[in-house]
């Protein structure tokens, strides 16, 4: 059965939506028509959510659900400017027959596009090469380099894909300058098409609003909490996707057990883990909990560079560090990361305990921590999304 869905996938891929965008790329670009568009998610992934709720707040009454004709109503000429579609939806999920039709009236659109933003790998984007009027923005989905990707790690790509995953980027953009290089390798891309920019999705970092809603709404649904310091533990996954596994969860367990009259534990596993059975213990997205904890524990997921920006304590937790180095890999020298490093359930507790007022929980001097935050989230600052706007001729 994989196999099949393997060979449907590859057809769809290299010879159907491309067949189909040459089509309609026979007609000129629809000027002012913008995409958003992802594959993993029902709604717009929070990586993507700042730049729509700019254009959105900036061409009010023009948006298009889901690729779905909408009703035509009365526009004034500033309304005609731009026209918002938004092709989101968790492909696993579909239907085939559901999932072909949604392809070809994304193609359709692709065809005419005039700009196409996206946060994470979706293929329908690579399934030709795209012309050159469109402009395909790439979000990214991660702050900082951590373990390696795309080409680097050859368990990101597809086997049997054809073509440059990559190449119709227009622009990439990232956390600070020091990715760039990493990722023009990985991807494969010029490294003239990717901007430290910043990420967009840590604008909302900055927004004391968007924080205090955070805070309240944890409050509001876990007030067992109320009195004890929360500990986030945001792991990443093992293996792939479709067989993912999860490392460390009793030794975490037996040591939120241990300083449960202090702390509050939250348990926040990929969603690919969740996927195949429940792990965590909180339904808030695990962006929405960086306002509220005090600590984060994680092992090798970017949300450590998310959590940068807060100034507050980390721990790193890997208790198969050395399994993980030889099948994956880093980008950095992980045991250089200036913050306690702990591989088993009794060195986690220790840490968490010697945490005592530290600002950071800092495992090195205040200087090395400020210029590790400078050098992989230097370019979030609050603004990073005003900045792709004016990148991309949106601002």
């Amino acid at each position: 059965m994989f196999r099949i869905k393997q060979i449907i996938k590859m057809f769809l891929q290299n010879v159907l939506l491309p067949l189909v965008y040459a089509w309609y790329a026979r007609r000129p670009v629809e000027k002012g028509s913008i995409l958003f568009a992802d594959a993993h998610h029902e709604e717009i992934p929070f990586s993507m959510r700042r730049v729509y709720e700019a254009l959105v707040r900036k061409y009010p009454g023009n948006r298009e659900g889901s690729g779905e004709p909408r009703q035509e109503k009365e526009r004034s000429a500033a309304d005609e400017e731009k026209r918002i579609r938004v092709y989101v939806r968790n492909f696993d999920e579909m239907p085939y027959g559901e999932l072909l039709r949604y392809l070809l009236r994304f193609m359709k659109q692709y065809a005419t596009a005039e700009y196409v933003f996206i946060c994470d790998y979706y293929l329908p984007v690579a399934a030709c090469r795209k012309r050159q009027e469109t402009t395909v923005v790439q979000l990214w989905h991660s702050c900082g380099l951590m373990k390696r990707i795309a080409h680097d790690a050859g368990q990101d790509i597809p086997k049997g894909y054809r073509g440059n995953m990559f190449g119709n980027y227009t622009y990439l953009t990232l956390s600070a300058q020091i990715c760039v290089p990493v990722h023009a390798r990985a991807l494969r891309i010029p490294e003239e098409r990717i901007r430290a920019t910043g990420i967009s999705r840590t604008d909302y970092y900055f927004d004391e609003e968007w924080n205090r809603r955070c805070r309240e709404a944890f409050c509001e649904q876990y007030p067992q909490a109320k009195g004890k310091r929360i500990a986030l533990w945001a792991p990443t996954f093992r293996g792939n996707a479709a067989m993912p596994r999860l490392e460390g969860l009793q030794e975490l367990r037996r040591a939120a057990e241990a300083l449960q009259d202090e702390w509050y534990f939250v348990i926040k596993a990929h969603p690919h883990v969740d996927a195949h059975g429940q792990v965590s213990n909180c339904s808030i997205p695990t962006e929405e909990l960086l306002p509220v904890a005090d600590l984060m524990i994680t092992d090798y997921s970017s949300v450590m560079f998310d959590f940068l920006l807060y100034q507050r304590p980390i721990i790193l937790f890997a208790p198969d560090l050395e399994q993980y180095e030889a099948e994956r890999g880093f980008y950095l020298n992980y045991r250089e990361i200036p913050y306690p490093l702990a591989q088993t359930a009794e060195e986690l507790e220790r840490a968490v305990a010697g945490l005592g007022g530290a600002r950071e929980g800092k495992g090195r001097s205040d200087e090395e921590v400020d210029r590790f935050r400078e050098e992989y989230v230097g370019a979030c600052d609050g603004h990073a999304t005003e900045r792709i706007l004016e990148l991309v001729g949106l601002g």
